[in-house]
Formats: C-alpha cells, structure tokens, sequence
C-alpha cells in the first residue's frame, strides 16, 4: 500500500464514472454507476484492511500545496475511516433502488450520486480546512439537484428550503476558519487541533461552527427542512441523506468543536443537552401522529441523532464511542427503512400508512426484513441500535442524570411509533386489494436488504470489529476535552466535574471507612 494514493484513487474512480454517465443512455449509465460504486466499495474494503490499529494516528495521507494556505491534503484516523465505509457501502444499494425507479434523465440522476460519493468521501478524509469546507459545501449541491429534479410534487420548496438552511449556516463557518488560520499560522487541521485558542474566542468560533453544523444533524429546532426534503427526495436520495450527510454535523462536532474549542464546548455543553432533550420528545412525539412513512421516519431520524449529540457533549470515552455507534447504526438502519418504504413505494405509489395493511400475508420476505430494521430502529439487544445508544446513555448518565433520563424517554417512545408503524403495515387485515395483490421482493430487492440486515446484526453481535479502528483516536479526543473548564456545578443539567465527581467519591469512601 505504500505509495498508492488510494484515497484519490477512491474518489477518481466515481468521479471519472460520473463524467461517462452524463453523456451515456440509460441502461449503460446505471451499469456504469453500479459498477463504479462497487469498485470505490473494494477499495473502501482494501483501506479498512490496510488501517493498522494502534499505528499512527493520521494514515494514508496525501499532501500537495496548490495555492498559498491552500492544500490538497488528505489522510484519515479510525473516525473518518468508519464513516468512509459507510458512504461506501450505502452507495451501490441506492444505484440498486434507483434501477427501476428513476426513468427521466437517468444518466443525469447516477452522475450525481457518483459526484456525491466524491464530495462525501473528500469531506471525510479532507486535513486542510479550506479543503473541507469545499467538500463540505459542494455536498448541497448534488443532494439539491436530486430533490429539485427527481422528487415528488413539492420538490422545488423542498430543495430550496433544504440548500437555504444548510448553507447560510455555513457562511459563519468560513468567516471563523478565516480567522483561526491567520491566528494559528496553518490551515492543517491535525495542527488546529493541537492548537490552543483564547478562550475568549473560543466561544465565537464554537457558535459559529454550531451554526452550520447543527442544521447539518439537524438538531431542534433548525430541524425542519429535514422532513420536507425526505418525503419530496426519491427513495435513493433519502437512504443517502440520513444515511450519510446527516453524519456531516456529528463528524463537525468530533473533528472541529470538541478538540479546537474544548472550553467553549464544556461551556456551551448544557445547550446541546437542553436541545437535545426538546428534540428527543417533541420529535419522537410528532412521529406517532404522521400518517405518511417517510415523514415518520424523518422524525425518528432528528430524535436519534439528539442521542447522538447528547453522547458527543458527555465528555467521556462512552458517550463519545456511543455517539459515533449511533451514527453508524442509525446509517445503515434508517436508510433500510427509508428502501422498505420504497419497496412498497415503487408498487402502490403511496406513503400513506392507511392505505397498506395485512403485508405479512403476501409479502412474509418484506415484512420480515422490514421487522428487523424496526427492532434496531427501536434498540433491540442483538442489532446494532442497542449498541450505540446504550454506551451513549452510559457515558451522558455519569455526566447528568436529568439527561440521561429524558435521552432514555426517547427509546421508549421510539419503540411506540415504530411499533405502531409496523403493526399498521404489516398486520391487521387488508383492506385494499391492490395492497393485498402485492408482489413479494424481487431479487433487486434482496440484493439491497441482505448486506445491510448482515452489518446490522454483525455490529450488534460484535460491535468490537468497529470499536477498535476508533479507540484510540477517541481516547485522544477524550485526553484532549478532559481538561477543558468544566462546567459550574450549579448548572442543573451537568453533574459534577469528573474530578470532583472522583474527589467526592474518594471523601465517601474514606468517611466511611472512618465511621467504621
């Protein structure tokens, strides 16, 4: 491996793909961007395999000085490499569930997926900063493109809603980087890590990063465009949205708030947890109302990334290994259930939860695998939703037991709506028969469920495979946050500082071997 740019190589090969789509007719551009994927796919696999754990911190890394303060340097740690994999691996199935689907401008429609894969693996990998704001930023633009062209009706008032919030949130964010390079000297982000800000500006930066990446989680309440450019994105759009660019603001917090701002972020903790909190029930509590699926699950998707928010803000190995499980799982999870409601999407041409009923009868393959997605949706012990939110819920319980408690209210009422959901789809007696007179899944169909049912149940039976590229640069996060200013304890949503917390139970500790 030494010596191959496989990084470039991982982006060159979707993007030169997508250059060949735009001028292909359909069928050669959908055999194009299935076979592009799955390439970047087995280069994604040779990375993973590649990646020594334990070695040094920043790998494979590529470095060219194109312009003065401007690199093109790229590299990864065991957190950009997990989230690469998944953008990978998502990328072939939604090429599958667009096969059929997508009939109008087809070599267009895969051109921006393959574009898309460039521009998230870029983000990912990205060691200078003005590098990854141009990943970051160019992101909108494909995703805007497949809602605005290949949506549903109300397609151009969610496309704009979708790239207006995402962007003026952004604009803050540059003006901040602006300013941390010429206080700092260096535009590298492994530098400005290290870096010591005044703590003074550390509150400014921090506030204007949270501004754009807050909308990308989205966290309450800049939530709401979240599920007007699901319903309206067709099926392959909305895997890829909560799949991965949701992941765009979690992996904002883990790279650039809590290392670059660790005072402004102990600071500014009881803020996310307060907006977590909000998001966690009111969201979770509009769910149960929706009678559109998309909807539904567009809502489950803010309450579970509010656990991930709260994990990341807990300031300990737990929550901070919670949170990105949390991602990883609630990518795989959400966008399976976002292609089970494809899959009848595609048959009957409606999300609308009244209208199905009894599937489990003629279609038991569907409803099986549309069951397992819902278990770990909800945290069933076993898939890979127990395991994120578990350690999340571990790691925020020894930060704040108020928060820890709501965070918990929010699994119980996920298990309500998605139960509520499935019973509606798949039990009951059907009513309609066009509903009834359903086809079960097709071999297309399977290829998509199968790998991601598989990474589902493997995460959740050993989730070590996917802990382990990742501890270190965790601990070093933690090392590096753990001496930030803590929090005041009269603020009722933190608990005591870690090293009072510890003073305290060595003081009881030693009063009661006194009374003794």
């Amino acid at each position: 491996m030494e010596g191959l740019p496989i990084l470039s190589l991982m982006m060159l090969v979707p993007m030169l793909s997508a250059l060949v789509c735009l001028f292909s007719p359909a069928g050669l551009a959908r055999m194009v961007a299935l076979v592009a994927t799955l390439v970047t796919f087995a280069l994604g696999l040779i990375l993973w395999s590649n990646y020594e754990i334990g070695g040094a911190q920043w790998q494979f890394t590529e470095r060219a000085e194109l312009f003065a303060g401007f690199s093109y340097a790229l590299g990864i740690d065991g957190i950009a490499l997990l989230l690469i994999m998944l953008s990978v691996f998502l990328m072939p199935i939604c090429i599958l569930a667009s096969w059929e689907a997508i009939t109008k401008r087809v070599g267009e429609y895969m051109a921006a997926f393959l574009f898309m894969e460039v521009l998230m693996i870029g983000t990912f990998a990205a060691q200078d900063i003005f590098l990854f704001y141009v990943f970051f930023e160019a992101g909108l633009i494909p995703m805007y493109l497949i809602i605005g062209v290949w949506g549903g009706d109300n397609r151009i008032y969610a496309s704009y809603k979708f790239f207006l919030y995402t962007l003026i949130g952004s604009v803050l964010m540059l003006i901040a980087m602006f300013w941390m390079v010429a206080e700092a000297g260096t535009s590298d982000i492994p530098a400005l890590m290290q870096y010591d800000f005044p703590a003074q500006a550390q509150t400014w930066l921090w506030l204007a990063f949270f501004a754009s990446f807050a909308v990308k989680v989205p966290m309450w309440p800049l939530h709401t465009w979240l599920p007007d450019a699901h319903v309206q994105a067709p099926t392959a759009g909305s895997v890829i949205l909560a799949g991965v660019l949701l992941k765009l603001g979690g992996y904002g917090f883990i790279r650039f708030s809590l290392p670059m701002f660790p005072e402004a972020s102990a600071q500014f903790a009881w803020l996310v947890f307060a907006l977590s909190m909000v998001a966690v029930v009111y969201t979770s509590l509009v769910a149960l109302v929706q009678a559109d699926m998309k909807k539904l699950i567009a809502y489950s998707s803010v309450a579970h990334m509010a656990i991930v928010t709260v994990g990341l803000f807990a300031f300990n190995v737990q929550g901070l290994e919670g949170a990105m499980i949390v991602m990883l799982s609630h990518g795989l999870v959400s966008g399976a259930l976002f292609l089970c409601v494809g899959v009848i999407y595609d048959r009957l041409h409606t999300r609308e939860i009244a209208r199905y009923g009894g599937l489990a009868i003629n279609m038991p393959y569907y409803a099986l695998f549309f069951l397992l997605f819902t278990m770990a949706s909800i945290g069933l012990p076993g898939t890979s939703g127990f395991v994120g939110e578990f350690l999340s819920l571990a790691g925020i319980y020894q930060t704040s037991t108020l928060v820890a408690l709501v965070s918990t209210t929010g699994i119980i009422l996920g298990a309500a709506y998605m139960l509520y959901l499935y019973r509606r789809v798949a039990f009951g007696e059907q009513k309609n028969a066009d509903a009834a007179a359903m086809k079960d899944m097709t071999f297309r169909e399977w290829a998509m469920m199968v790998p991601i049912s598989a990474v589902v149940l493997w995460m959740g039976v050993y989730p070590e495979s996917f802990l382990a590229p990742m501890r270190a640069d965790i601990a070093a996060l933690d090392a590096r946050i753990s001496v930030a200013a803590p929090p005041s304890d009269s603020n009722p949503l933190m608990g005591p500082p870690r090293e009072h917390a510890a003073n305290h139970i060595e003081h009881s500790a030693s009063h009661k071997e006194g009374a003794h």
